[in-house]
């Protein structure tokens, strides 16, 4: 009944929206059948809500000349942000894509004519995409039910593969909240029986093997839990435990332009707050924080022949080590030839 309704109640925005339209749009708009679309035009109109049909061919439904709502109190940047606010991507990872369609329908409905042109004109004119560059965007089946179950207070029993040693483990969690980083998603839960300290805890929502939601009572979420606050000391917590040292590099004017198309953010804001003035050749030393020496290796060999170890002693000398086997590799003609052909 409730999706039923909600149904009825978005086809009577499109209608206000966008003046006529025929049965076939609004099919396709809604997802539902060209039939399903006459009986809620039937339900509509038992109902009092004064839309009418013409047949032909510029034929289509409408409502009657006047029947709109406003909204009163939005300035022209304040409608300007909320037309930016909905993410359709990750709205509809979470299943919430019809929702958001309603939500901005219901958005245009409500606005007075000047602001409603706003909105539609900053939708033409501003896109937001959340997935990093190189990379296909993750799957995440279980991504529905967890949004579900945070709503609800849900507690999950799931089976989630982590890095360490076993890898598959079993965990009953009390899920707080759903956090989408540079295109992954995250859950922020609770593990009852733990101490504070450990007790909420991060996981890859891509990562979790198979998921049951224990449909009992509601768990209680921790008093004044702040979903904002504990991502920003997660993230600055992560950061403090992944890198474990620095580097002191000198890069050339061109690797130095590179670096911001090839380092995260962390790396390249290290970079640029302790980068010493260019010398006579433009090459800039500045330090780095690195995860390890092995790690380390791939990420300088990534600028290319314009950066230079200059510290610690064993990174220069890995990345010397790992240069020299690409130099041999790309030197020798028999370790690249192809095998002679069989009899």
């Amino acid at each position: 009944m409730a999706m039923t309704a909600s149904r009825l109640l978005s086809l009577v925005l499109l209608l206000q929206n966008r003046g006529r339209m025929t049965a076939r749009q609004l099919a396709a708009e809604l997802e539902v059948s060209v039939r399903t679309v006459y009986r809620d035009v039937d339900a509509l109109s038992a109902a009092g809500v004064p839309v009418y049909g013409e047949s032909g061919h510029a034929g289509g439904f409408a409502l009657v000349e006047g029947y709109r709502t406003r909204l009163n109190g939005l300035h022209g940047d304040e409608a300007d942000a909320l037309a930016l606010a909905g993410l359709p991507g990750p709205a509809s990872e979470l299943g919430l894509g019809a929702d958001l369609l309603a939500a901005q329908l219901k958005l245009d409905a409500a606005l007075p004519a000047a602001l409603r042109e706003r909105s539609a004109r900053v939708r033409e004119r501003f896109h937001l995409d959340t997935p990093p560059w190189y990379r296909d965007a993750e799957q995440v089946p279980h991504l529905t039910a967890v949004a579900r179950a945070v709503w609800n207070q849900r507690t999950l029993r799931l089976l989630y593969r982590r890095w360490a040693e076993p890898q598959e483990v079993e965990r009953e969690l009390r899920p707080l909240g759903i956090t989408l980083k540079a295109g992954t998603w995250y859950l922020v839960a609770q593990s009852p029986g733990q101490d504070a300290a450990r007790a909420i805890r991060t996981y890859r929502i891509s990562q979790i093997l198979r998921l049951t939601v224990d449909d009992g009572e509601p768990f209680d979420r921790p008093a004044g839990f702040d979903l904002a606050g504990y991502w920003r000391a997660w993230m600055a917590d992560f950061d403090a435990r992944r890198f474990r040292g620095h580097a002191v590099l000198r890069l050339s004017a061109q690797a130095w332009q590179r670096l911001p198309d090839l380092a995260e953010a962390a790396v390249l804001d290290s970079a640029r707050t302790h980068a010493e003035p260019p010398d006579g050749h433009g090459r800039v030393r500045t330090v780095v924080p690195v995860e390890s020496v092995e790690h380390a290796v791939g990420e300088v060999l990534r600028l290319g022949p314009g950066v230079e170890v200059l510290e610690p002693p064993d990174l220069r000398r890995a990345v010397a080590n790992a240069a020299a086997e690409l130099l041999c590799l790309h030197q020798d003609p028999r370790r690249s030839a192809p095998a002679e052909p069989g009899p």
